[in-house]
């Protein structure tokens, strides 16, 4: 079998030409289609990834602010609270002061009515018994009230223990102003002389002194100078009767 080589050359030649033109005309515009895909796919896939990197930073920090937000209410809750119980605190307390108060407003005004009515009564039992005493002396020894309380103060002047008569010696000795003898009632002046003759013959001087008069001495005497005293009266009686008073009042008898 003969070869034809012009045959051979032409048929090679025109695959070449095929090659040529199907790489020019085929091929390539598929290889650069193929290639604007990719470069726009890489391109949608590097926009995606920076909408996903951008997505991730605006999470972020909304998270970020989220957490701030939270720490801030926490903050400002717990200040809100505290002060909230600062206030409870103080109106609670502002109100116990109050009630303290009016408690102790009523108590004391209570206290007030209490002696008070007290002192009136304790008055008026007095005044009774002043009248009541006079009278029954005046019956059984014909002699008056003052007469005998003055009697019976210059008896006790007589029995003072020495200590006590020393002390209210130096007294009278030291004093500038005259001795005060305070009574329940005017002391007519025989009875003023005799106290007068009983202070000058107990302290061996002549005692200076000046008489007054003193309702709150109930029914007694009292002798003061210098700071010192010395008395007599019926109060130690009336204390019995001061004692019932204050028990039916719900108080504590006064101090005589």
């Amino acid at each position: 079998m003969l070869i034809d080589w012009f045959t051979v050359g032409a048929q090679a030649l025109n695959f070449l030409v095929l090659v040529w033109l199907l790489k020019h005309f085929l091929y390539k515009p598929i290889l650069d289609a193929i290639d604007a895909r990719e470069k726009g796919i890489a391109a949608k896939l590097a926009e995606a990834d920076g909408k996903t990197k951008e997505a991730q930073t605006q999470h972020e920090a909304f998270e970020k602010k989220n957490k701030s937000f939270d720490e801030q209410r926490a903050v400002l809750l717990s200040k809100a609270t505290d002060e909230a119980k600062t206030e409870h605190d103080r109106l609670i307390g502002e109100a116990q002061k109050e009630a303290n108060d009016l408690r102790a407003t009523q108590a004391s005004e209570l206290k007030a009515d209490q002696a008070r009515l007290g002192k009136e009564i304790t008055r008026a039992a007095t005044d009774e018994i002043f009248a009541i005493a006079r009278k029954t002396l005046s019956d059984l020894a014909t002699a008056s009230l003052e007469e005998r309380v003055g009697a019976v103060f210059t008896r006790r002047l007589g029995q003072m223990d020495a200590n006590a008569k020393q002390t209210l010696g130096e007294a009278l000795r030291n004093s500038n102003d005259p001795a005060v003898v305070r009574s329940a009632f005017d002391l007519p002046p025989e009875q003023r002389a005799t106290i007068q003759n009983a202070l000058n013959e107990t302290f061996s001087a002549d005692v200076h002194i000046r008489f007054e008069t003193a309702p709150d001495q109930v029914c007694g005497i009292e002798l003061a100078s210098n700071g010192q005293k010395i008395g007599w009266s019926i109060a130690a009686y009336l204390t019995s009767l001061d004692g019932k008073v204050a028990a039916l009042l719900g108080a504590e008898p006064d101090a005589k």
